[in-house]
């Protein structure tokens, strides 16, 4: 037997013709299979990001659901009424008192705001005069513009899309409260759903990680709401008793805007201290040592008084979590930034460093029975 064959016999190439050995087969086959999972994980990523808009409207109603269970889980467990009646008696304890609200002081609220919007455009006007700052301010146009047919057009086109945008925003506020109920019904069920996706050997642990996760959010949601009550309630009386316009404007957006972390307290200042340039230096002074007083009971009180109550996450780890999700899904990221970033900790935290790494560590939401 010469080189030549000798080389051939060793060579694992098939000659043309000859089929492929067993073990080539299963090469080719394990091959085409990784092949096929990498696509379809490509495909599905590329599906999620098409409709991250319904995925966040889904986080929100989740968030919905979550505060509706903190309110039934109590009125089944300590007073016995049937989980039948619990979620709906939930959802008329936490609806009443907003509606109540919403008549007694809505037509009034509705006119602060409406003040507020019209006073803007003149607090910025007299800041472009005093500073050369331009601030530019939703919904205004160049001043003493003759109202020809070109700006009667472009005004019609403005409030054409005011108008389709509170109608998108009412539709998915309308979803989000909707499935917040059915999830609020039956959580077990999606829970169930969601753990059945991961191979059976896993479900245990997805199962206990979904439940560490709603209670994380259990945590932030209610510590969140009550610090933006506060927040809230002491803007619009300061406001009232320093004698700036819209008080009670003044302290719905701050209370509303407290929801984004670290900057939310900045952003809730901006009309407060437009309306106070507009009013002199002495009003501006006044306002400045509100918004510093407000923030400073937020960080040395409120925030203490709730930390039991809180989910602790890294503040540069928010910042960045606001920065990105804003990026990536516009001002609905921005306003879920906190709670993904939640559940973004309670998962790795669980799941990845310490059943995987084998490492110590606090998991938010895990110490509650």
């Amino acid at each position: 037997m010469d080189d030549a064959e000798m080389a051939a016999r060793r060579d694992d190439t098939p000659r043309a013709g000859e089929p492929l050995p067993p073990n080539r087969w299963r090469g080719e086959v394990a091959f085409l299979r990784r092949t096929f999972i990498v696509a379809g994980v490509i495909v599905l990523l590329l599906f999620l990001w098409t409709v991250r808009g319904a995925l966040l409207l889904a986080f929100a109603a989740i968030l919905v659901a979550v505060l509706i269970r903190a309110v039934a889980e109590p009125l089944h467990g300590r007073l016995r009424v049937p989980k039948g009646l619990a979620v709906p008696l939930a959802c008329l304890l936490i609806g009443l008192p907003l509606a109540t609200v919403v008549v007694l002081v809505g037509s009034e609220m509705q006119a602060q705001v409406m003040t507020l919007l019209e006073n803007l455009p003149e607090a910025a006007a007299a800041i472009e005069r005093e500073f050369g700052l331009q601030i530019p301010i939703p919904g205004t146009g160049e001043s003493g513009a003759a109202a020809d047919a070109s700006t009667v057009g472009q005004v019609a086109r403005q409030a054409a899309s005011v108008a389709l945008t509170a109608v998108d925003w009412l539709a998915g506020a309308a979803i989000v409260i909707v499935g917040g109920i059915y999830f609020a019904s039956d959580p077990r069920l999606y829970r169930g759903g969601v753990a059945h996706l991961l191979p059976k050997s896993q479900q245990a642990r997805g199962r206990d990680a979904l439940d560490a996760t709603g209670r994380a959010l259990r945590l932030w949601l209610l510590a969140q709401l009550a610090a933006m009550a506060g927040v809230g309630t002491l803007t619009g009386l300061g406001a009232w008793a320093i004698g700036l316009p819209a008080p009670l404007a003044l302290g719905l957006f701050a209370g509303m805007v407290n929801i984004v972390p670290l900057l939310g307290p900045f952003i809730g200042a901006v009309p407060g201290v437009l309306l106070a340039f507009n009013e002199g230096w002495e009003m501006l002074a006044w306002t400045a040592a509100l918004y510093t007083v407000v923030q400073q009971v937020e960080g040395n009180i409120l925030t203490p008084m709730l930390s039991q109550r809180m989910v602790s996450i890294p503040s540069a780890l928010l910042l960045f979590a606001v920065v990105a999700s804003g990026a990536a899904l516009g001002i609905g990221g921005v306003l879920m930034a906190a709670p993904l970033t939640v559940v973004t900790v309670v998962l790795v935290s669980k799941l990845y460093v310490r059943q995987t790494l084998g490492q110590r560590v606090e998991v938010p939401g895990e110490a509650e029975d």
